[in-house]
């Protein structure tokens, strides 16, 4: 009854197949009669000890293993042990004698998915094992994945809390409009991170960052960047000296040596006719006055990280109107495809931008960027970066009404 390779007599073509580890032919014999006889069609292959097991399991991977306890070269509970590390994922049932159930239930225990005792075991008790050994596994192998699932999230909304702040404003003196979309690389936020904080005196302070790579070690390195400059923004702290800081925290947190962060601090002076800008590496701004909507991209220094050596940013000290707004934003917003070959480009951000017009409100104008840019990138995999942008102005007396 047994075929040249270790078969029992079944066909290829069946529905289930199992690998019966046994070292005593009359058993396996007994195994094969009651498969023959099931209400379900098998394919069984038979390994005489561990070993062998070992190689059958490396040619491929059965549906599931019916396991003797006692094999010439492993017993009991290591015997199921190694046939787990063999075949992570497989649903194994073991076999024990009359006097050994309890061997069986250890084994249960242990993450076999059920035990059959020789001699009682029939046809219908086999086909309702091995029906309940898969079903059960694959129970067991979703409820991981869900808990695994639900532990990404909750780190995703530890992440995003650190990544997308709650603006520490101490009055009603500045809107603020912020968004953040997570690009298609996957549901892990990348390193975009931003911040607005309102000191004592009414001077408000804006960042916005982006760290280099998509996961969870960049989104982790962007929540330690913001925080640190929130921290050095209330302790008083220069935006020069506070990107220079920036950096020796990048250098010393960043994973990898070749980890590197884009920044733009602005700084809103307290009489709404200045500001000042200290650009690292990052992209320009829009800024909208009540006629247009300009880029301004002043003079800057390498993106954290990069430095050869040592130096400092400069700022860049700009006049006002108190009615123009700041939109500051990572460069997903302009790096998405819109065919095959082309990119929107800080242009086409611009001129999209500008059909706006002046009128509409600060929310309004930031969503309709993105969907613009949702949209054009939706034929080609959608956003191919995470996109985070800040829209800041100073409210109008009307506003606060």
């Amino acid at each position: 009854m047994l075929d040249s390779d270790g078969g029992l007599g079944r066909s290829e073509a069946a529905a289930v197949t199992l690998l019966l580890i046994e070292d005593d032919p009359g058993d396996a014999v007994l195994v094969e009669e009651m498969a023959s006889d099931a209400m379900i069609e098998f394919a069984i292959t038979w390994a005489r000890s561990l070993d062998e097991a070992r190689t059958r399991l490396g040619e491929s991977l059965p549906d599931c293993i019916v396991l003797d306890l006692n094999l010439p070269d492993a017993h009991g509970l290591d015997a199921l042990g190694a046939v787990q590390r063999y075949a992570a994922g497989v649903p194994v049932i073991v076999m024990t004698g009359l006097a050994e159930e309890q061997a069986g239930l250890t084994a249960v225990a242990e993450g076999a998915q059920d035990y059959l005792v020789k001699g009682v075991v029939d046809a219908e008790l086999l086909t309702r094992s091995v029906r309940y050994a898969i079903e059960r596994k694959r129970a067991e192998q979703a409820a991981a994945a869900l808990r695994a699932s639900e532990q990404r999230s909750r780190e995703n909304a530890r992440l995003e809390r650190g990544l997308l702040p709650v603006p520490l404003l101490r009055s009603e003196s500045v809107d603020v409009v912020t968004r953040y979309r997570t690009g298609r690389a996957g549901g892990l936020l990348g390193g975009d991170f931003f911040d607005v904080v309102e000191s004592g005196d009414g001077t408000v302070h804006v960042l916005i960052g982006d760290v280099c790579g998509h996961g969870a070690d960049e989104a982790a390195l962007g929540v330690g960047l913001r925080i640190a400059w929130r921290t050095l923004v209330l302790g008083g702290v220069d935006a020069e000296t506070a990107m220079s800081t920036l950096e020796q925290v990048l250098v010393a947190e960043r994973p990898r040596s070749h980890v590197f962060a884009t920044a733009t601090s602005v700084v809103l002076a307290p009489d709404r006719r200045s500001i000042e800008v200290v650009r690292a590496g990052h992209p320009g701004i829009l800024l909208r006055t009540p006629s247009d909507v300009q880029w301004l991209e002043v003079p800057g220094g390498p993106a954290l990280g990069l430095r050869r050596q040592s130096g400092t940013w400069r700022k860049t000290t700009l006049e006002v109107d108190e009615r123009t707004a700041l939109v500051l934003f990572t460069d997903g917003l302009f790096e998405a495809r819109v065919d095959e070959q082309d990119r929107l480009g800080e242009e086409g951000l611009l001129a999209y931008a500008r059909s706006l017009g002046s009128a509409c409100s600060g929310e309004k104008f930031v969503d309709s960027l993105i969907a613009h840019v949702e949209t054009l990138a939706a034929p080609h995999d959608g956003l191919s970066d995470d996109v985070a942008v800040l829209h800041v102005q100073w409210a109008t007396e009307e506003g606060r009404a």
